[in-house]
């Protein structure tokens, strides 16, 4: 991690430079880049779009993650034809947004988005207000002004996204110094970054994203105003948010991440509660995000499930025990200060990120679980056995435990109740006398996990409930 803070604030190779008018061509000796290896409906759009007198490129991620040797997720195509005309070319294309208005073209499972070359907003945006607006902070709220090559090129977030391919010459048109950037690993924003911020305050988040997906270093002129600007992502649509954060946390590099955005101060405007909470119990918080974080991680990339609901729960969590100690103290019970304070934090969380009920239920659930696992006397402990929701809190119990938490060896009872047959499983039972009615979680405190325990919360954080 110290590596990727120190590369993200490294002195660049060569400082920003503008927008060539014309681009630096790299004919296909020059590069590694062959078009067998693009979707072939993508150059099949490219080539029919040609085919009708249109400009059209295969352009940004796939020909970045392709120069450096990671398959692309989808692939775009940007080109000179709006998006009236490439509905009318592809009988299986459908026009979709408001703000930024592009074209899905579909062969079966596979989504070839194609978008119209933009422009820079027109200094008189009154003229042309159905096209283009913006808000007095700079940020664009509609972008369908349509423009050449030239002009999309200059348009484009960061060097890196602006390089375009062309299968049928198998040439790179670099009009931003990409390739250049790409070779040296950095994340630049063309153009100025504080106006390109105020244009779009997720680019900041895109930044973090990429530079810890591709491990880049943010090149210095990028990075020097995040921390002024990280809270203009206030004023982002929470709904937008909600679908940034799970791609900032469930692309594989989450760990990476987060360490990243705290560092340049973008957490605290996305969870208020926990970066307080950060503050307050620094090693206890960091320590519990940071291992929910590595398990998703290792989930991504074996392949296995990993679900939001459980990641929030581990996001928001250091935040809650704080706000349960406040309610016991003016005399509300465990179980009702544990419901009335995960509400509060929910409630609140969700006008930073509008996170869907389908997952804030879950969380919940989670939480509550953390004050019904302890109570395990006569049939509690296979009661909560067969609750659909018992996997997701026991693992979260160990989470909380890797973290610090001294649970008076609970996780480790668990641990050894689900591998026991039932007349062991009385024997537990009968041995707890009264250690069964435990208070609801409180502060931290540090303790030694087993190596039963471990071995259990090895597959936690962030994959249970699957």
């Amino acid at each position: 991690m110290l590596k990727k803070l120190f590369q993200s604030f490294r002195t660049p190779v060569r400082r920003p430079q503008h927008l060539r008018t014309t681009p630096e061509v790299l004919n296909s000796g020059q590069h590694s880049l062959q078009r067998h290896q693009f979707s072939r409906h993508a150059v099949g759009i490219v080539e029919r779009l040609q085919n009708a007198g249109y400009q059209a490129y295969l352009v940004g991620g796939c020909v970045r993650d392709l120069m450096l040797g990671i398959t692309p997720k989808d692939f775009d195509v940007a080109t000179s034809a709006t998006p009236e005309q490439v509905k009318a070319e592809f009988r299986n294309a459908r026009v979709i947004g408001r703000r930024f208005k592009l074209v899905h073209v579909h062969f079966g499972r596979e989504i070839i988005e194609v978008a119209t070359f933009r422009a820079n907003h027109p200094l008189d945006e009154e003229e042309h207000s159905n096209q283009s607006s913006s808000n007095e902070s700079g940020r664009i709220l509609r972008d369908n002004v349509y423009g050449t090559l030239e002009e999309d090129a200059q348009r484009r977030d960061f060097t890196i996204n602006a390089l375009y391919y062309d299968p049928v010459t198998e040439r790179i048109l670099d009009y931003a110094n990409g390739v250049h950037d790409v070779r040296n690993h950095l994340i630049r924003l063309i153009g100025d970054p504080v106006k390109r911020y105020q244009e779009d305050p997720v680019r900041m988040l895109r930044a973090v994203r990429f530079a810890a997906k591709l491990d880049f270093g943010i090149e210095r002129h990028s990075a020097t105003p995040i921390r002024e600007l990280a809270p203009m992502l206030r004023e982002i649509p929470t709904a937008r948010l909600f679908e940034e954060v799970l791609k900032l946390f469930l692309n594989g590099y989450a760990s990476d991440t987060f360490e990243m955005m705290v560092d340049l101060e973008l957490f605290e405007p996305l969870f208020p509660a926990s970066s307080e909470a950060l503050e307050d119990e620094p090693t206890y918080t960091h320590t519990l995000i940071s291992e929910a974080l590595i398990n998703t991680d290792l989930r991504v990339k074996q392949g296995k499930p990993v679900t939001p609901a459980f990641l929030f729960a581990a996001l928001l969590w250091p935040a809650l025990p704080a706000r349960v100690l406040r309610l016991q103290s003016r005399g509300m019970p465990p179980i009702p200060a544990m419901q009335e304070a995960a509400h509060e934090l929910i409630i609140e969380q969700c006008q930073r990120i509008a996170i869907p009920k389908r997952f804030t239920i879950p969380i919940r659930e989670i939480w509550d679980m953390q004050e019904r696992l302890p109570r395990r006397s006569g049939k509690r402990a296979d009661l909560l056995l067969d609750n659909p929701r018992f996997r997701a809190g026991y693992d979260f119990l160990l989470l909380r435990e890797s973290a610090g938490e001294d649970t008076d060896g609970l996780g480790e009872w668990w641990t050894a109740y689900q591998d026991a047959n039932d007349s062991e499983r009385r024997g537990m039972i009968r041995d707890l006398g009264g250690k069964d009615e435990g208070a609801a979680p409180g502060a931290p405190r540090k303790r030694r996990r087993s190596g039963a325990a471990k071995r259990k919360g090895a597959d936690a954080a962030s994959g249970a409930g699957e």
